[in-house]
């Protein structure tokens, strides 16, 4: 018998969706809340390790997600030249294990429809369009009141409201992200037919142009550049300063400038880091994702370490027979050093470009290296 009899999932992202879908399938009765009111259907895309595959293979998806998906095993590098010369091209590591891809690309609305409905199916009670007001806990629960009027107890609460966590406040956590100096421009476009992986072009315009492809028509397409304040801008202004700095890359960003309407997604974001240095929880309430620790996408291992946490933390619950405050402070001390690491080595390669850094001193390589070492073993 798990250790909690019920628990509330706040935030059906990736770790929240993950949690919900581990603990219900052990017989917890789980109650997921959603600030938005539905699934997203616009988005752009994700870009997923090998480790996060073979999370998403436990937990029933795998099927689904690679028939939505584009698979692939290596990395190109080119230059910012007429010919986006290729100069590189590096086999990636399978950390998820030798029977799954390095690496594969997908929408993040078509990911989040994947993992809602497998909550679902596994019995997760989903709500959406409201939020926890307030928590309320003593030594056998926690009372939560919502939005919409409703309230609940539950057995534990799993803060996985993302980067800027209510949750994380709600418990007195002082921790917030700190910017890392850029930001990221992603639009979702159709696939050019030479576009087969993710290829990485460094210099140009910006420090980095991007992409990756999400199925068999589609791909996301990234630009990363020094932060600014880009909330003035409407839709046509943000394509046409994505169009203006996509104009130093060429071969297959010729024909993404190119596809650019209209109808095209695109935002910016900025890139932001923390991770809760002590305990991720208070009581009967504990973080989970990028409620507990952030880092830029620069390695792509947002999702994958969101995942690990899931993994983690319902492992623990549902091994014990009773519910005890040193389940959450065992999966914090397995948790921490791991996720640290990752936040670490991502924000050390945005530093390296902000820095201009010589290449023979900023060894990404061996960097990347170490953290595929890192993941390969299971969390």
């Amino acid at each position: 018998m798990p250790a909690v009899r019920s628990a509330l999932i706040v935030g059906g992202g990736a770790a929240g969706t993950a949690t919900a879908i581990l603990l219900a399938r052990e017989g917890v009765a789980v109650e997921l809340v959603e600030e938005r009111p539905d699934v997203p259907d616009v988005g752009s895309g994700i870009t997923l390790q090998g480790n996060a595959l073979r999370i998403l293979r436990g937990l029933g998806v795998w099927d689904d997600v690679l028939a939505a998906g584009y698979p692939f095993d290596s990395l190109g590098i080119r230059l910012p030249d007429p010919a986006a010369t290729l100069v590189a091209e590096i086999p990636d590591v399978r950390t998820g294990g030798p029977d799954l891809p390095a690496t594969l690309g997908m929408p993040r609305p078509v990911l989040a429809r994947v993992l809602l409905d497998r909550a679902a199916e596994t019995g997760v009670k989903i709500r959406y369009g409201t939020v926890p007001t307030a928590l309320s806990q003593d030594a056998s629960g926690v009372d939560a009141a919502f939005a919409d009027g409703s309230s609940g107890r539950y057995d534990l609460v799993v803060g996985a409201d993302g980067i800027h966590s209510w949750t994380r406040r709600e418990l007195g956590i002082d921790v917030e992200p700190t910017s890392a100096g850029m930001g990221i421009w992603r639009v979702h476009v159709p696939r050019p037919a030479a576009v087969e992986r993710t290829d990485l072009t460094y210099g140009g315009r910006c420090y980095i142009a991007g992409y990756c492809p999400t199925g068999a028509d589609t791909m996301y397409a990234y630009l990363v550049e020094d932060v600014q304040d880009r909330s003035g801008l409407d839709h046509a202004d943000q394509l046409d300063v994505f169009r203006d700095l996509a104009s130093s890359y060429h071969g297959a960003w010729d024909e993404i400038r190119d596809s650019l309407s209209p109808d095209t997604f695109i935002n910016y974001a900025r890139f932001e880091h923390h991770v809760v240095p002590d305990d991720w929880h208070r009581g009967r309430v504990v973080l989970v994702g990028d409620a507990a620790h952030s880092c830029p996408p620069t390695i792509a291992q947002g999702a994958a370490q969101g995942f690990e946490d899931a993994l983690v933390l319902a492992e623990l619950l549902v091994a014990a027979d009773a519910f005890d405050e040193s389940l959450l402070s065992s999966y914090a001390d397995r948790r921490r050093p791991r996720a640290s690491t990752v936040v670490e080595a991502s924000v050390q390669v945005a530093r390296w470009m902000l820095d201009h850094t010589p290449p023979a001193e900023a060894d990404v390589p061996g960097l990347m290296r170490r953290i595929s070492t890192l993941v390969t073993d299971p969390a």
